[in-house]
């Protein structure tokens, strides 16, 4: 009786020391597990195929005009200076891709003598012919305009009067003053380096090939020099249109500039952009700001209310008279992240996060069907498809967040949908919505393509200059507008205008009634 109570409490302890050791492999496992999934998540980032990773390289594009403009150089000496450059959407047949160009001819006939039949010795007659159709590439010319105007006199009054009226005829402005810079030289420079990617050093080789001795210091003033005096007063006026309407998409990407007030050369600055939706012409704008402080959307979309289509940033909480739109794109990702850092072999088969992914699916399939219908078709739709989904989706959520680790991936994914929940189901309340900020995504990837083409943003004038003409150059594509003819065209009519006009600056909108038809692009 005594051997049986002494052992009692001996088994109590293995038992309560088995129970640690249980608890404290579960913790060791839980921990190993996350390990395992962040080396995958690791792994998967640095090897996997992702089409939204952003490489560092793309955000140094903003300002290389600035970094290398020099105001006080003075402009080249007259050569031979313009350049010719045409832009074309290409699609479909062969016929279809050549029935705008213009058309060489050259035609082969048989010299006289030698129209003679070798049979009969009769006389040979045209009876057909036989077409094999070349392209001919012209690479761009360059050649000096000179503007003379002249300057007239009264005879009468030189020969008898004490003053004698002097009248000079009319001449377009420039578009730079002492420059060399026509309005088709600088659309040009300008579309080969916002549209094409070309950076100013590279394009300076260009002309040297050409004959011509222009620097990246003397491109960079005029473009400096253009978005100051003739963009700025039409991106002010697209502003005043964005603000206007009641649905807008906005995002933010970082970028660096080397010599801001106050701060290191290494800081994170950002590029804000901020457009419209699927409703009216497309604008697109950017904003240049020392950081990512929910002040500046706040300022920006001053005089705005409505629907403002965002990704789970907090910081345009502080816009007012708003309702946010949340991203399910942004949270679609996180689920698709929580299913790569499995195991290959588990990833196909049925799981938590497969499921969260099938439900983000299943709800752009739905979106994919309604595409082409009415906005009020489609919110009726969206009530009776979409909320039945959302709905089994959000129990979902709520039942898996007690039975994954939170800080894993999958936890992480299913807190962040939660967290967003309400502003993912405000996209059914307008059919004029869309359920994500994919519309945003796409507008900053002009910026992608130049990537490694773009030096370093050397001071804020330089990035407020590309953010300008970011904008005028990408809301003009949205609107099909051949991007070269369009700023030359501007280029020639801004100077000679008076930029307080705003009925003026509405003609020269890309989406205006007045722009000549030959801009636009066919779809």
């Amino acid at each position: 009786m005594e051997t049986t109570q002494k052992q009692t409490p001996l088994l109590e302890q293995l038992q309560m020391e088995n129970a640690l050791l249980r608890q404290e492999m579960a913790e060791l496992i839980a921990k190993l597990s996350w390990f395992e999934e962040q080396f995958r998540l690791s792994q998967q980032r640095r090897f996997g195929k992702s089409s939204e990773q952003t490489s560092a390289d793309q955000l140094n594009l903003f300002n290389e005009a600035e970094a290398e403009a020099k105001p006080s150089l003075p402009e080249p000496i007259a050569e031979e200076i313009v350049a010719s450059y045409r832009r074309k959407k290409t699609s479909g047949s062969r016929e279809e891709l050549l029935q705008d160009l213009p058309v060489e001819k050259v035609e082969y006939r048989l010299p006289p003598e030698e129209q003679t039949c070798a049979c009969c010795g009769g006389d040979l007659h045209e009876m057909s012919t036989e077409v094999r159709k070349e392209l001919k590439i012209v690479p761009a010319k360059v050649s000096l305009v000179e503007h003379i105007r002249y300057v007239y006199g009264c005879r009468h009054c030189e020969n008898n009067e004490i003053t004698t009226p002097v009248i000079t005829a009319s001449m377009p402005a420039p578009v730079i003053p002492k420059s060399l810079a026509s309005p088709s030289a600088l659309a040009y420079v300008i579309e080969q380096k916002y549209v094409m990617g070309v950076p100013l050093y590279r394009q300076e080789q260009q002309f040297e090939r050409l004959g011509i001795g222009l620097s990246r210091q003397t491109l960079s003033n005029w473009i400096l020099l253009a978005s100051r005096r003739c963009f700025a007063p039409l991106y002010d006026r697209m502003h005043d249109h964005l603000l206007a309407r009641d649905i807008l998409f906005a995002d933010e990407t970082t970028l660096q500039v080397l010599k801001e007030p106050g701060r290191a050369a290494d800081s994170t600055s950002y590029m804000w952009l901020y457009r419209t939706g699927r409703d009216g012409a497309p604008i697109v704008l950017y904003d240049y700001q020392m950081t990512r402080a929910g002040k500046h959307p706040e300022k920006f979309l001053q005089g705005f209310s409505g629907w403002l289509h965002v990704d789970g940033y907090a910081g345009y909480h502080k816009v007012k008279d708003v309702t946010l739109v949340g991203c399910l794109a942004h949270a679609r990702r996180e689920f698709d992240q929580a299913l790569k850092v499995l195991p290959e072999s588990e990833r196909s088969r049925p799981g938590a996060a497969k499921n969260c992914l099938d439900y983000c699916n299943r709800l752009y399939q739905i979106e994919h069907k309604l595409a082409d219908l009415s906005p009020e078709k489609r919110y009726e739709e969206r009530q009776i498809q979409s909320k039945k989904v959302l709905d089994e989706f959000y129990l979902y959520l709520k039942q898996t967040r007690q039975q994954v680790l939170p800080k894993s991936v999958l936890g992480k994914a299913i807190q962040y949908a939660l967290n967003q929940w309400d502003n993912l189901m405000n996209y059914l309340q307008d059919g004029r919505l869309e359920i994500d900020n994919n519309r945003s995504e796409r507008a900053i990837k002009p910026f992608v393509i130049g990537r490694k083409n773009w030096l370093f943003s050397n001071t804020s004038n330089g990035a407020i200059a590309s953010a300008t003409i970011y904008s005028i150059v990408e809301t003009a594509k949205e609107n099909g507008v051949n991007v070269t003819a369009y700023l030359t065209w501007l280029l020639e009519r801004l100077p000679n205008i008076d930029l307080t006009n705003k009925s003026a600056l509405d003609e020269l909108m890309p989406w205006s009634p007045n722009l000549p038809q030959n801009f636009r692009l066919k779809d």
